[in-house]
């Protein structure tokens, strides 16, 4: 099959390249996102294989049909950027990597964590300045807090496994509970969760119930002080309703690796640029705010499982087999 990637850096073309061995498909790269602007970019190819921030809505998807794209291969676990309903509806499939590594996205919300708590960015950019005062660097044991984990998929599940280690309470809340989970943490609902937990981690999909699942009236049933760490998808966050959080005190530290309107800055080198959005500018100037560029998943190890999930997605819509990484309407739900 001859495929259009779209949003790749030099690191997705040498992972898909390797994963092609043979050469049994075409690759051609695009650094352009894809968007009804460069939609055109699909012209010639049987499939297109797609990233986090790349838009397909039913204006885009009309458009690829006419061209006739009946393939999307998604590189990533979340869907939110497709419009599923309407692909489904032109038959178009769409396929998505819904494990690559769990171990790298758990791993790097930990670091979050312990990074703010023990203020590890300040103390890094102070002993850069010559400054060796530890005043204002004072964090807190983790040891005998709780710590609330929304989502219990994969991911959330590796996350309380890991926490386990360090002699925390773990809760839970999750639409679709798993058993394993049980034996690490405890479910509540998500009130509870909000009320007693120290620090409040995010790991479920974003759906129009998680839609800002954290705006400003979950945030009022938090402990003060609450820690809040994303790593799943920026738009579960109400950015300008953390902002009044933090100025009040009510959030004393927060992680972030996404970001509702990220699409136009992350993954990009904009050091030469005045960025334009004021709610990104805020958050960054903040003290107590460590913000990354969507890179929980970026391991080796996640990396080359994307790559061959993926190219085992064009395999199987290839040679008339059934998809079973799909994305179906009824897991918008």
């Amino acid at each position: 099959m001859k495929i259009a990637v779209f949003s790749t850096k030099q690191y997705d073309q040498k992972f898909l390249l390797a994963a092609n061995g043979a050469g049994e498909h075409e690759f051609n790269f695009f650094e352009e996102k894809l968007n009804s602007n460069t939609v055109f970019l699909a012209q010639g190819h049987d499939a297109i294989c797609c990233f986090v921030n790349d838009i397909l809505t039913a204006h885009v998807l009309d458009q690829l049909k006419a061209l006739g794209i009946k393939f999307i291969a998604l590189r990533c676990a979340g869907f939110n950027q497709v419009d599923i309903r309407h692909a489904d509806s032109i038959g178009i499939k769409v396929t998505h990597v819904p494990a690559y590594s769990p171990f790298a996205v758990a791993e790097f919300a930990l670091t979050l964590i312990l990074a703010l708590n023990r203020k590890i960015h300040r103390a890094y950019n102070r002993v850069r300045d010559g400054n060796f005062s530890i005043e204002g660097l004072q964090g807190f044991d983790l040891n005998g807090c709780t710590i609330g984990l929304v989502g219990t998929g994969k991911i959330g599940r590796v996350m309380a496994q890991i926490l386990s280690g360090f002699g925390v309470r773990v809760l839970g809340y999750d639409v679709f509970p798993n058993k394993e989970f049980g034996a690490m943490g405890k479910y509540v609902d998500l009130d509870t969760l909000f009320a007693e937990s120290n620090i409040v981690s995010l790991h479920c999909p974003l759906t129009p119930d998680t839609y800002h699942i954290i705006d400003q009236h979950s945030i009022a049933k938090m402990k003060r002080g609450v820690m809040i760490i994303n790593t799943s998808r920026g738009a579960l966050v109400d950015a300008p309703a953390v902002i009044e959080g933090l100025k009040s005190g009510q959030i004393g530290y927060l992680g972030l690796d996404v970001y509702e309107q990220e699409a136009d800055v992350f993954y990009e080198n904009l050091s030469e640029e005045i960025i334009q959005d004021d709610v990104l500018q805020r958050l960054v100037a903040f003290p107590n705010v460590l913000v990354t560029s969507h890179q929980a998943y970026f391991t080796d190890t996640a990396l080359k499982n994307i790559a061959q999930t993926t190219l085992d997605n064009v395999a199987a819509f290839a040679n008339g087999e059934e998809l079973k990484n799909a994305v179906t309407i009824e897991m918008l739900h």
